[in-house]
């Protein structure tokens, strides 16, 4: 028998919670381990059980569905339940697996699990990113990064900064930008020299610094934060050019 899949609710709203217990009844591969109408609560339980998927609602007192997210240190995949459209693009910058709208038909809910169950099994079956860093005939350095199943090749010397989405990376280059399921302290083990961590959320290649202060980098037209336990690093990196 398959390892059931552990998930939460949480909602401020006990309709709701038992309405998303009905759905998940409904499917096998789900087993709700705890339910929560206080999100406080929730972060403690969370502190000492595993737990893979999260339903959770946007709009809570004391702490909403998105500051839940950011607040967490490990990384269920997540289900955002809300009544409210206006947070739908700020919810996929946290990489979620999908944005349900209340109320939540059965059909619809069981679309997002199954998104859910489909990207769990890719990840167990296919490595993230196929190749490391490697230097073609004309010496520049490369690696390929995984968009949507399809390896992208990224010459090193055209990337501007990387900037951290929880498991994800948004990668931004001289011609755009490309996001991959890939932890920033993986990559930056990787990097040459000239990409520097400035922040827990950002790598810059120092090729295309234009300006810095001591709190702020630019590149561009981008301010990147020089984040504080990276500030001394950066300072002594940059009182040594």
């Amino acid at each position: 028998m398959k390892t059931p899949v552990r998930c939460i609710i949480i909602d401020d709203e006990p309709l709701a919670i038992r309405l998303l217990k009905t759905h998940a009844e409904q499917v096998p591969e789900l087993e709700v381990v705890a339910s929560f109408e206080n999100p406080l609560e929730a972060l403690s339980f969370l502190r000492k059980e595993q737990v893979d998927l999260i339903f959770l609602d946007i709009q809570m007192p004391m702490l909403t569905g998105l500051d839940f997210v950011r607040s967490l240190t490990s990384s269920p995949a997540i289900i955002f339940t809300t009544a409210y459209r206006d947070y739908a693009v700020e919810s996929y910058e946290l990489a979620v697996v999908d944005y349900l709208l209340k109320p939540i038909t059965f059909t619809r809910f069981y679309r997002a699990v199954n998104k859910y169950l489909d990207g769990r099994m890719v990840a167990r079956t296919e490595p993230t990113n196929l190749l490391r860093t490697a230097t073609d005939s004309a010496g520049n350095t490369y690696r390929f990064f995984n968009v949507n199943k399809k390896q992208i090749k990224v010459k090193l010397t055209d990337i501007t900064y990387i900037e951290s989405l929880k498991d994800y990376l948004r990668i931004r280059t001289i011609d755009g930008e490309l996001v991959t399921k890939l932890k920033i302290s993986e990559l930056a083990e990787e990097l040459p020299a000239n990409f520097l961590r400035v922040h827990r959320s950002f790598l810059i290649n120092l090729h295309h610094l234009s300006a810095y202060t001591a709190h702020n980098l630019e590149i561009g037209s981008t301010s990147i934060p020089i984040g504080a336990s990276y500030k001394s690093e950066v300072i002594r990196h940059f009182s040594q050019l």
